[in-house]
């Protein structure tokens, strides 16, 4: 009896000392997780805020453009793809729909040259530059969101972080990329009346 305590004893240390030794990095691989699903968060925040702002902003432009329907069409069509990635889509959908909803949105704000009196218009300016605020809070967002993904793919990816996220169904994170379409978005100049009044 005594023969084989020996070997349990020394198999339930051997199992305790390995399962105190991933702990660690377990615990590590959770953290990172939350951080990760909290940068993704915050980008969904700031998505959200913009597609706030979009329907005043369109209004906005009808008042002075209502036959520019073409361009109407697709704002409404990318910011309605951009709430539904938002509320339940993939990153890389989120992406891509971020990405056309950039594109609508220039052609929107691209109107305004055609239309002087818009520029002028304080509601138009107002609106354009809390959008543009809202540009660069995506930008951050984005930066950061794959600042930590980073951070968490490479854990994910090394010894022996990798056999203890592949043990327990830690994957790589997607990165929150430009859509090829967003090379070839309009360039728009958000201050181009401040440069008009100097």
């Amino acid at each position: 009896m005594r023969k084989l305590l020996i070997p349990i004893i020394a198999i339930v240390g051997v199992l305790l000392l390995l399962g105190s030794m991933m702990i660690g990095p377990y615990n590590r691989l959770v953290d990172l997780e939350q951080d990760v699903e909290k940068a993704e968060a915050n980008i969904d925040t700031n998505l959200q805020r913009r597609l706030d702002l979009i329907p005043n902003l369109v209004e906005t432009v009808k008042g002075y453009a209502k036959h520019e329907e073409d361009v109407f069409k697709s704002v409404a069509d990318a910011r309605s793809k951009l709430a539904g990635a938002t509320q339940n889509g993939s990153i890389e959908e989120k992406s891509q729909a971020n990405a056309e909803m950039t594109s609508a949105l220039g052609r929107l704000i691209a109107i305004s040259e055609a239309y002087p009196e818009l520029k002028a218009d304080t509601q138009f300016t107002g609106l354009r530059d809390e959008l543009a605020g809202t540009e660069n809070r995506i930008a951050v967002a984005r930066r950061d969101y794959n600042d930590v993904v980073t951070d968490y793919n490479k854990v994910v990816k090394r010894f022996p972080g990798s056999i203890i996220a592949g043990i327990t169904g830690f994957d790589e994170k997607d990165y929150f990329k430009a859509d090829s379409a967003a090379q070839n978005a309009p360039n728009v100049d958000f201050n181009s009346d401040k440069k008009d009044n100097n």
